[in-house]
């Protein structure tokens, strides 16, 4: 694989599942989640040799989750649909647990506000913190003001270079680095293995956009040395800006014959962008993505993209139980890998309820 002209863990052990339901496309579990879709589900990865980090931290004297007051620091205005699933989800678990008062706050995606965000939330009596980070740095004023207060953080869908234990208990999230590898394989099924590839990247500084650029970049290289990536810029997880920026990369890279993106959303936009130049998305150029959105699904079974790898955003059942885990003394890992699916065109539209 050639690249020009860029612009540029694990606990040991059973895995342990909310539910037990194959998804289509792969040989592991899945949970049951509300609105017909699947929850995100706990699943435990091999690192090394014998058990891995867990985070054996003495709990805040809470009487359970029935007595206290928890915050959830959403990083993202929803408009986008994993954020909106995200917050949903957690809002039906804290519901379903019977959690006292939960504290919902939105930082419109500015590092300042998150901070502040989290710190009013700790002023509001927040005895635990559910956080989905901005960026991977950034936050440490808001982890130091919680661990001042003797306030446990989970960390929800990204991670952040702070210490684990120390400014926070775990991180449940994807695999990003495995998402990129299987959006690669994806794309050479499609392609036959050869084509001029331009790239979608997320929002620059997240631990979700490193990751998945690297996993896929690495994967081509490692893998497929007649995919060739002629262009790689951001659109920022966002739809009118991937119909934007996919505009201008069929401009000055017409010869172009496939596309990855870091999100549906980007993907979705770049459907727009292709249709527009009289291009045939899905055929003239293939299309993968990774979320696992309605709109991406539906797009999928109607021969309009090529492959997407789901990143789940139902994590409120795995997140409560994770801190019910840790309030009744229960050692934690340091890193909670959950499941994702794998929608080909082939399993799509059997599978269209399980998207968000």
């Amino acid at each position: 694989m050639r690249i020009r002209g860029l612009l540029m863990v694990g606990w040991l052990g059973l895995a342990m599942v909310l539910a037990a339901c194959a998804p289509p496309g792969s040989d592991t579990g899945g949970g049951s989640g509300g609105g017909g879709g699947e929850e995100a589900q706990q699943k435990v990865e091999k690192s090394g040799g014998g058990q891995g980090p867990v985070c054996d931290v003495k709990p805040p004297n809470i009487d359970g989750l029935g007595q206290a007051t928890v915050g959830f620091s959403q990083s993202e205005e929803e408009t986008n649909p994993f954020r909106i699933a995200e917050t949903q989800s957690i809002r039906d678990e804290a519901q379903k647990v019977g959690v006292e008062k939960l504290i919902v706050t939105n930082a419109a995606s500015q590092i300042s506000k998150q901070n502040s965000d989290i710190q009013d939330m700790l002023a509001q009596g927040a005895e635990v913190l559910i956080v989905a980070p901005l960026n991977a740095d950034g936050l440490e004023p808001a982890f130091q003001a919680a661990a001042d207060e003797n306030v446990p953080v989970f960390l929800i869908d990204r991670e952040v270079t702070a210490e684990p234990c120390e400014s926070y208990i775990t991180f449940m999230g994807s695999n990003f680095v495995r998402q990129g590898q299987q959006a690669a394989d994806l794309l050479a099924e499609a392609t036959n293995e050869e084509a001029q590839v331009a790239i979608l990247e997320g929002t620059p500084g997240a631990s979700v956009t490193t990751d998945r650029q690297s996993g896929f970049v690495d994967q081509l290289e490692a893998e497929y040395p007649d995919m060739e990536v002629v262009a790689s810029q951001t659109a920022n997880f966002v739809r009118t800006e991937g119909q934007t920026v996919m505009e201008q990369l069929l401009q000055s890279n017409p010869d172009l014959t496939a596309v990855y993106a870091h999100n549906d959303e980007m993907a979705l936009g770049a459907v727009q962008a292709i249709r527009d130049a009289g291009k045939t998305p899905g055929d003239d150029v293939k299309i993968v993505s990774i979320d696992g959105t309605e709109g991406a699904v539906q797009a999928l079974a109607q021969g309009q993209m090529n492959g997407v790898v789901e990143s789940n955003p139902r994590f409120g059942p795995l997140a409560f139980q994770t801190i019910e885990q840790f309030l009744a003394g229960e050692p934690i890992p340091q890193n909670i890998i959950i499941e994702d699916r794998i929608y080909t065109p082939e399993n799509a539209e059997e599978n269209l309820d399980s998207a968000y």
